[in-house]
């Protein structure tokens, strides 16, 4: 039984640091929880997966990675656009006009629904040149591999756009429990078939491309069914979905192709980075694969907190509530930053357990072990000012600044620092991911710079009477 004096000092403090005018720290609590809850599965199944695909060995783990990275360069996309209907959802939701958060939500789906088919077909045509271009230095097993698995997740792409437009929109209402259930059915069913289809019929990144296209479009389909059927919040109707509001369109591409430009560059920078480590040999590739993913779970709470303020911020600029989004950002940014600190403590002790899923060669131990201790320390001061707050002020319709500032740094200081760390100085992968941290110090500074303004809140994305 918790004692009645601690349970009243939790209140005052969560009602202090986490309520405002704009909204209270229950319904923070309530937005947070389906947020963390949902990062984490979607972390643990992608170490489960990734572990699994190690069985079929190195080139198999090292072809996936190099696609992944591809994946995340065009899927950041529909997230953008996603985002891009969360922020405008919110701040009608914030405003309190209902009407237009339909027609955003219904806008939403619409746009991210076309562009994931142009993505798609595009990839599907020219899936041969794009890997010759990037990965054209990779060993023939692993170009092959990697054919196969682009092929597959290129299928998938109109799955997995609906599926994050429809949590998009749900996240700006507040919504997070069924993004969290949607969450939960395409990743178990992911894991599951995978189990099947790799493990039991030892298909192979054949077999991760069948699963990850099963698994994309039935959380696509169960969300439209949600939408259509169970919804009382959105109240969408198909014909909705089949119209083309434009003046919506336009506020959603306002935030959203910003966004969307932002993560081609960034991710295009990343996956410049990615040629170079594919240049230092199939040993570099599954250094980064494993860093990657274990940096990935020292980042749950903290991608949860960027997550969810960005409906908190949404909401109290469209209350016009300026004091409200800036008393959210700085309670997320600490506990971001805390939350790193933590996991980082709980990760360390359990470093030789979790690397071993992956069966890495001897060799590379000794490097994943220094990247992990190098990103976690970066990461602790860094992480949150550099992509949490840039969420904060893109919620208040800053996304042309943010997606700027996001282009430029990466670009000349990330892949410029990551090809001299890296390539020219001789420090391979350690030294492209030391670019990447200091990239994080410059990035975050200015946006820093830019929350203690006053330009990033000053934008009029919405009206608050009815349209």
């Amino acid at each position: 039984m918790i004692p009645k004096r601690f349970r009243a000092r939790c209140h005052a403090m969560m009602d202090k640091y986490l309520s405002g005018e704009s909204i209270d720290y229950r319904q923070v609590v309530s937005l947070l929880l389906p947020i963390l809850i949902d990062q984490a599965f979607l972390v643990g199944l992608s170490l489960v997966n990734t572990a699994m695909i190690s069985s079929s060995g190195v080139a198999a783990i090292s072809a996936v990675s190099m696609v992944d990275s591809l994946n995340m360069f065009l899927v950041n996309v529909f997230v953008a656009l996603a985002t891009g209907g969360t922020v405008v959802v919110a701040q009608y939701k914030g405003s309190g006009n209902d009407k237009m958060v339909s027609k955003a939500a219904a806008a939403s789906l619409s746009t991210a629904t076309i562009v994931a088919l142009a993505i798609s077909l595009l990839v599907l045509v020219f899936y041969h040149p794009i890997l010759k271009f990037l990965f054209g230095t990779a060993e023939p097993e692993v170009f092959d591999y990697a054919g196969t698995y682009l092929v597959g997740s290129a299928v998938s792409y109109l799955g997995i756009a609906f599926k994050e437009a429809v949590s998009g929109a749900l996240r700006g209402i507040g919504r997070t429990r069924v993004t969290l259930g949607l969450s939960l059915i395409m990743n178990m069913s992911y894991v599951l078939l995978n189990v099947v289809f790799v493990h039991f019929m030892e298909m192979g990144v054949m077999g991760l491309s069948v699963a990850v296209n099963i698994s994309r479009y039935t959380a696509a389909v169960c969300a439209l069914f949600y939408l259509l059927r169970m919804d009382a919040s959105l109240r969408l109707r198909l014909q909705d979905l089949l119209e083309w509001n434009f003046a919506m369109i336009k506020k959603i591409m306002f935030i959203g192709l910003p966004f969307a430009a932002e993560q081609l560059f960034f991710n295009g920078g990343k996956m410049l980075t990615q040629i170079y480590i594919v240049s230092l040999g199939t040993y570099a590739i599954a250094t980064n694969a494993i860093s990657s993913v274990l940096a990935m779970f020292l980042q749950i709470p903290a991608i949860a907190f960027s997550t969810a303020l960005v409906t908190v911020v949404g909401q109290c600029i469209g209350r016009r509530n300026i004091e409200d989004a800036r008393k959210f950002t700085r309670t997320f940014l600490w506990l971001s930053s805390g939350s790193l600190l933590v996991t980082g403590l709980i990760l360390l002790p359990f470093f030789n357990p979790l690397v071993s899923l992956f069966q890495p060669p001897a060799e590379i131990m000794d490097d994943l072990y220094l990247i992990m201790i190098v990103n976690m320390l970066a990461q602790i001061p860094l992480w949150s000012i550099s992509f949490l707050l840039p969420g904060a002020l893109r919620a208040a319709g800053d996304s042309r600044f943010t997606s700027i500032a996001s282009m430029l740094t990466m670009w000349l200081f990330r892949v410029v620092l990551g090809y001299v760390f890296g390539i020219m100085l001789g420090f391979g992968v350690i030294g492209v991911w030391a670019a990447m941290q200091l990239e994080w110090g410059v990035r975050g500074a200015v946006f820093l710079w830019r929350y203690r303004g006053e330009k990033w809140y000053k934008h009029r994305l919405i009206e608050t009477s009815s349209q």
